[in-house]
């Protein structure tokens, strides 16, 4: 039998805390989204200015992070780079800015952010992830 980690409350709220204190520090309007393993939502933070269908890219990019074990960017680069087939797939968001929350080397949820920049929602959604590191 094998045993696995997952993502209880507490870190849930630790991770949204450092996010949403990385988005505050640089003023972005964000939407935050913590998914466990399987891309479920355990925790969501809509900050003040964020639009509203921030809360559901945000939530699809962290899903489309957990199911595929790495960063959601590497999809949109997939398809930047002409694999427009994954445009076509149901379950992923081919859009940067959601990474994997790893601890002890498995991948035990995603975080998902939406509201600025690519790069800058990557950064956002890093800062939450690392609080687990």
């Amino acid at each position: 039998m094998q045993s696995k980690l997952i993502l209880g409350h507490t870190e849930v709220t630790r991770i949204l805390a450092a996010a949403r204190a990385e988005a505050q520090q640089h003023q972005w309007a964000v939407t935050i989204a913590v998914v466990d393993d399987g891309g479920h939502l355990l925790g969501l933070e809509r900050l003040d200015g964020a639009a509203a269908s921030t809360a559901y890219i945000a939530t699809e990019k962290a899903r489309t992070s957990a199911l595929g074990r790495s960063e959601s960017g590497k999809y949109e680069k997939m398809v930047n780079e002409g694999r427009t087939s994954f445009l076509s797939n149901p379950v992923l968001t081919c859009l940067e800015g959601a990474v994997p929350v790893i601890v002890g080397g498995q991948v035990i949820g995603a975080v998902g952010v939406s509201g600025v920049a690519s790069k800058d929602d990557v950064q956002v959604a890093r800062a939450g992830a690392a609080i687990l590191a």
